[in-house]
């Protein structure tokens, strides 16, 4: 007995064992929500083969960057301006605030959060949040090296430094000179 699959049912059965498989797919199928979807949910990175149309989709750019935050790079520019995307995505990954939108970068909430997922995400926050000693704080105990990205007037606080240093001797290059 023959059975008969449809192209749509081949390419669903790849990309649910690896999302990524979407670049192969047929310009027709990479167009299809349900297969785009099925990808990203596999291999969030799958996003950069989907169309324009589909990187602007919430559910989709959700679902990615649930997978994997620094699928955020794909997302359109609308939603890297989307508070509840940029959250999803520093939550898995604190790189991906460098994909957001300017003034997400200069939301604390957003911000707090990336620093607490990967203290070097500092380097992408705004500069006034290079200058909040809670996020510093978060950032240099996550990553001691973070300390390399905080304002001027932050390198000089014993507490941070302090902290830095607690969490990687080397940090120490980044204090003040008078710290040292």
């Amino acid at each position: 007995m023959t059975v008969n699959y449809s192209e749509k049912e081949i390419v669903l059965e790849a990309v649910k064992k690896d999302g990524c498989f979407l670049q192969f797919a047929s310009k027709k199928l990479k167009a299809d929500k349900e297969i785009v979807l099925e990808s990203v949910k596999q291999n969030g990175r799958a996003l950069q083969f989907a169309p324009k149309k589909l990187k602007a989709d919430k559910e989709i750019v959700l679902e990615a960057v649930k997978q994997n935050g620094w699928a955020l790079q794909y997302a359109s520019d609308d939603l890297k301006a989307d508070k509840e995307i940029v959250l999803k995505a520093v939550k898995q990954y604190g790189h991906a605030l460098e994909f957001a939108s300017d003034n997400l970068k200069a939301d604390k909430e957003i911000v707090l959060e990336a620093v607490k997922q990967n203290g070097w995400a500092l380097q992408y926050a705004s500069d006034d949040l290079k200058a909040d000693k809670e996020i510093v704080l978060k950032a240099v105990k996550q990553y001691g090296h973070a300390l390399e990205f905080a304002s001027d007037k932050l390198k000089v606080d014993k507490e941070i430094v302090l902290e830095a240093v607690k969490q990687n001797v080397r940090s120490l290059k980044f204090a003040s000179d008078d710290l040292k």
